[in-house]
């Protein structure tokens, strides 16, 4: 902007310098002229008074008297202050007041003499020789009635016009050189005032190409730079509703991204990828960073997915397949690849869905495997029931003792059977979490006991020690129905699976909070001295049928459906449980529970 306010200022310098300086010039040489002017009709009128005077020179002219027209010369020179010459009709000079007239030229053709020759009076200005000056020449003719006789010249030097002229071009100079300065001063002045808004929209319109949106141009100016300021101000204010918009639109769908559970992948025309959202991340076990503009084909992708991208931009269709990851873990997912096209057709890319349906997968198996369990459980009884009632049907009802064993056999079934399809319906209800807890406080010393005095007669059969330990003064809020149904399937199986003349204990503790906002914890641990688990059962220990002794649990009365409940009211108590054991040593159930449920 300096640069187009110098350039500005100069030009305005410069046409005010050619103004006033062709003026300047004008005026000079019009005075130079007219001074000239003036001074050729001064000296006309004195040589025509001169000859007004003398009349006798006519008779003279024609004598050629030089020594008349010698002292006349002179005697006029004194009173006119000029060089005086008497020149014949044929250009001889009579006579002069400076020169001899014999050393002198013939002035026939002088441009004042031919000029007078014709037109009565002749003028010539001239560097002459004689003087050496420039000088300034008026000659009239004059006349013996209409002959010519001669002519009658005056000259005057012109240094005195030339120091006028000088000193006049000096003044003008000098004036041109303050009125350069004042123009100077002034054109920066107007310059400065004109650029100065361009200056400040400019600047307004840098910063908004740096996405500050918020700078504006303060102008007074009503003229066209007002209305262009006016303009950048609207347009700022536009880009700004657009941005916010945009930046709104684009927090929305980052965060719409960011927190979907589907992993989305976005890759360009070129093949690069250049989005990738949280939930892909961990899909794929990379950061955004290590993948954003690399190829598809070079980013480590398991094979297949290669091969679909690859189909996907061949085919340019949509491709649905499922297939299975095993780097960080294993897992299936359901890959959606969808092209992306403009309204012409031009291939702009694809968009990769990744839905992680590793535990659907694994729920239509649990579930499968869940009916097949079921299944397998019901057959055994139901068979059992069927082959005694068909037995007794046969003619073996007529045998009271037989009859009775077996109808003994059948309600034993029927009892399994009934305890079964309660448990599941009960392990339906908790997996659905449609059994609302009404938690209250619980005194833990007294549930306890209450709890062990209940379960006492069956310890009793097997000869079972039953051991509680827990302070007095402990409490904890819990759903007191089904904290008890947690203790008594885990007092059962402790019973069932402990030989005769064994021991179980029931140990309480409370667990400080280790950080602050951490929710101090109860510790209710039940162990027994039974037979133990494996090791490599432990980890299944929870799943639903799941049976160590297959054989044992059926003859105790177990479904296979105890733990898992137990478990999972457990989790809905937002607590945990763990199983510690050693074959042939007992086992040791570990629960962790909230003191206050929040």
């Amino acid at each position: 902007m300096n640069k187009f306010r110098t350039r500005l200022a100069l030009l305005f310098i410069v046409l005010i310098g050619c103004s006033v300086l062709s003026a300047g010039v004008f005026v000079a040489f019009l005075l130079e002229r007219s001074y000239l002017n003036a001074l050729q009709d001064s000296m006309k009128r004195e040589i025509q008074i001169t000859l007004a005077t003398l009349p006798e020179s006519v008779q003279q002219y024609e004598r050629g008297n030089s020594e008349f027209f010698t002292e006349r010369a002179q005697y006029l020179k004194r009173y006119a202050n000029a060089r005086v010459t008497f020149i014949a009709a044929d250009g001889t000079v009579l006579g002069d007041s400076d020169l001899d007239p014999k050393q002198m030229d013939n002035h026939s053709t002088r441009e004042e003499i031919r000029e007078a020759a014709v037109n009565e009076a002749g003028y010539s200005k001239r560097y002459s020789d004689s003087t050496g000056g420039n000088m300034l020449y008026v000659a009239m003719a004059v006349r013996n009635g209409s002959d010519l006789a001669g002519y009658l010249r005056l000259s005057m030097g012109l240094e005195d016009i030339e120091t006028t002229v000088r000193h006049l071009w000096l003044g003008l100079l000098g004036g041109l050189l303050v009125v350069f300065v004042i123009a100077g001063l002034i054109s920066y002045r107007v310059a400065y005032q004109m650029t100065r808004p361009i200056e400040k929209i400019t600047r307004v319109a840098r910063q908004i190409t740096k996405m500050n949106y918020k700078s504006r141009v303060y102008l007074r100016n009503r003229d066209e730079i007002g209305e262009l300021g006016q303009a950048i101000n609207t347009m700022a204010d536009s880009l700004q509703q657009q941005m916010h918009r945009i930046l709104e639109n684009e927090s929305q769908l980052s965060g719409v991204l960011d927190n979907m559970v589907s992993g989305v992948v976005m890759v360009d025309e070129e093949g690069r990828i250049v989005l990738l959202n949280r939930s892909a991340e961990d899909i794929l076990g990379f950061v955004s960073k290590d993948l954003i503009g690399k190829k598809y084909d070079s980013a480590k992708h398991p094979y297949e997915l290669v091969q679909m991208i690859k189909e996907c931009i061949e085919r340019g269709e949509h491709i649905r397949d499922e297939i299975m990851f095993y780097f960080p873990e294993e897992r299936i997912l359901e890959v959606n690849l969808v092209p992306m096209k403009a309204v012409e057709d031009e291939w702009l890319g694809l968009v990769i869905v990744l839905h992680d349906i590793t535990a659907i997968r694994r729920l239509e198996k649990v579930r499968s495997e869940f009916v097949a369990n079921v299944s397998h459980e019901l057959k055994t009884p139901i068979a059992a029931v069927k082959g005694f009632a068909e037995t007794l049907l046969a003619g073996a009802m007529n045998d009271a003792e037989t009859a009775k064993s077996f109808l003994q056999i059948i309600y034993d079934e029927s009892e399994r059977l009934n305890r079964l399809i309660g448990d599941i319906l009960e392990l339906s209800k908790v997996e659905s979490k449609r059994i609302p807890l009404q938690f209250s406080p619980v005194h833990l010393s007294s549930f306890v006991g209450k709890t062990l005095d209940m379960m006492r007669s069956s310890a009793d059969k097997k000869e079972i020690e039953l051991e509680m330990k827990v302070d007095e003064e402990l409490y904890m809020e819990a759903d007191e129905d089904r904290l008890r149904q947690i203790m008594f399937n885990l007092l059962s199986n402790g019973i069932n699976y402990t030989p005769d003349g064994g021991k179980v204990k029931i140990e309480v503790e409370e667990v400080p909070a280790e950080g602050e906002g951490e929710v101090e914890k109860i510790r209710i641990v039940i162990s027994d001295t039974g037979i133990g688990i494996p090791k490599k059962d432990l980890p299944r220990i929870f799943e639903r049928f799941y049976r160590v002794d297959k054989a044992r649990s059926r003859s105790s009365g177990g479904t296979g459906l105890g733990l898992s409940i137990v478990k999972h009211l457990v989790e809905l108590h937002k607590g945990t449980i763990r199983v510690e054991s050693e074959l042939g040593l007992g086992s040791r159930f570990i629960l962790e529970l909230p003191v206050i449920q929040s």
